[in-house]
């Protein structure tokens, strides 16, 4: 069955791929994002789907969206890109909450309208790109670290509360490991490097079948696994990130 997909953040990187793929495979998208010139740009490559200039951090951003809902004829599935981060070693306070912002603020503004939007229509499916630094606390880019956490929770959160309302509404975290996009800082190598093209049929295929959690690839959901496993005492020694 063909959705209906709205995708904030599909200016570049992962939510430009993930838009391709899922035109390609005849879905109706709708992209949204802060750089107008590639939204249009993309407009025209995808068939001249709509498109709206949304920032998460404008309180009107809601707005924004629910015009373009509109002009779609109605969503399916909402796919949150949307998000900031960098290694802040020298944890400088401007990018910390800059970060917050974004990752916090901006994304529960956004994820809690797709909310309201699927508990009026009785169903729907919100998907996120969070990441595995969510896992554990990373001494190099603590905001960044602690935001994605965020994001994990409230999405776990929102599933409860969408179960005990008796909502059918699916959710699909989807935390992938280091993707080769503007987000990484290119003067720092990252192991495992993967490129967005991979990463997004993964995520086309995680959210098509309803996953909850989407993590990407095999190499990051063993490195996963063994976080897990080391416990917070010995975690905070290790020079890692």
């Amino acid at each position: 069955m063909k959705k209906r997909i709205i995708i904030m953040g599909a200016t570049s990187g992962i939510g430009l791929e993930v838009a391709r793929l899922f035109h390609k495979q005849g879905h109706t998208v709708a992209i949204a994002g802060r750089r107008l010139e590639n939204l249009k740009h993309i407009s025209t490559e995808l068939g001249d789907c709509p498109y709206a200039q949304i920032d998460v951090n404008d309180t009107q951003a809601t707005l924004h969206l629910q015009e373009l809902i509109e002009r779609l004829g109605g969503m399916d599935i909402y796919l949150h890109v949307s998000g900031i981060g960098k290694q802040n070693r020298q944890l400088d306070t401007a990018i910390e909450l800059s970060t917050v912002e974004t990752n916090v603020m901006g994304f529960t503004r956004l994820i809690d309208h797709a909310w309201h939007y699927f508990a009026q229509k009785g169903h729907g499916h919100i998907a996120a790109v969070t990441s595995i630094a969510g896992t554990k606390g990373m001494g190099a880019a603590p905001s960044y670290s602690a935001t994605k956490r965020y994001c994990n929770t409230y999405l776990e959160a929102l599933s409860q509360l969408a179960s005990m309302k008796g909502l059918d509404i699916t959710f699909t975290d989807i935390r992938p490991g280091f993707v080769d996009t503007d987000l990484l800082s290119k003067d720092f190598h990252y192991p495992m490097m993967m490129k967005p093209q991979p990463v997004a049929r993964s995520i086309v295929k995680g959210i098509l079948s309803g996953k909850r959690i989407v993590t990407i690839d095999w190499r990051f959901r063993i490195l996963v696994f063994l976080w897990r496993l080391i416990p917070s005492s010995l975690w905070i020694r290790l020079k890692i990130g």
